[in-house]
């Protein structure tokens, strides 16, 4: 079974808009190359009609871009995408795949079918798999800028606080920063996951995967 690892453009304040970011060839180097460590891509709809808008123009040479740019086109385009979404089910763009059904059910499955790991790029989703427990790893690019707005990190929050390990940080030349995180791991080696139970004060000594059943919105 493969990771699924979350990884995001994030100012200083938790804002996400991907416009907010610094947009130079370093960052896409950095995201190419977690697509090239991963086996296949993972977005809610919003955020993948945003990547189908452009993206497969400046891969087919239709719109001016850098080499950088370019190069994270090209390897986008033949990488496998895969979509959730309740409101669309037809996704053209090449090697897109729609994850329909049971939205648990639907992620551990293209876990366990890519043993390279799994690559998510979507804020609102990651929400919601973050409450049910199948993200992984956290490799957030943290950008030198305070944007005062929103949209923000898990603005529709989670059930409880996530403990995370720091794995890793690397600065870039820019001013940004990467930053990988893990799961926190408890003593027995177990990811330590807090629930719902938990929260009411069921759990004594104990701790037992949350049931959540995330909702099906457009991410």
């Amino acid at each position: 079974m493969g990771l699924l690892t979350f990884s995001i453009n994030v100012t200083l304040d938790g804002c996400v808009d991907h416009q907010e970011g610094i947009a130079d060839d370093e960052t896409h180097a950095f995201f190419t190359r977690l697509m090239d460590e991963s086996g296949a891509m993972l977005w809610g709809r919003v955020t993948y009609e945003m990547m189908e808008s452009y993206w497969p123009a400046v891969a087919r040479g239709d719109e001016e871009a850098p080499p950088a740019m370019r190069e994270w086109a090209v390897k986008l385009e033949a990488k496998p995408k895969h979509v959730v979404s309740s409101t669309r089910k037809v996704f053209p763009w090449t090697n897109s795949r729609h994850i329909d059904g049971e939205l648990r059910a639907g992620v551990q499955r293209l876990k366990d079918m890519t043993p390279a790991g799994v690559f998510l790029g979507s804020g609102k989703l990651a929400t919601e798999l973050d409450r049910l427990d199948l993200i992984d790893e956290y490799k957030l690019l943290v950008h030198p800028r305070i944007a005062g707005h929103g949209p923000t990190l898990y603005q529709s929050g989670l059930l409880s606080t996530r403990r995370l390990e720091l794995i890793s940080v690397t600065p870039l030349r820019s001013g940004a920063v990467a930053m990988h995180y893990r799961r926190a791991l408890t003593q027995s080696g177990l990811a330590v996951k807090c629930d719902a139970a938990q929260e009411r004060g069921e759990v004594a000594g104990t701790r037992r995967r949350e049931k959540f059943q995330g909702s099906r919105g457009e991410r």
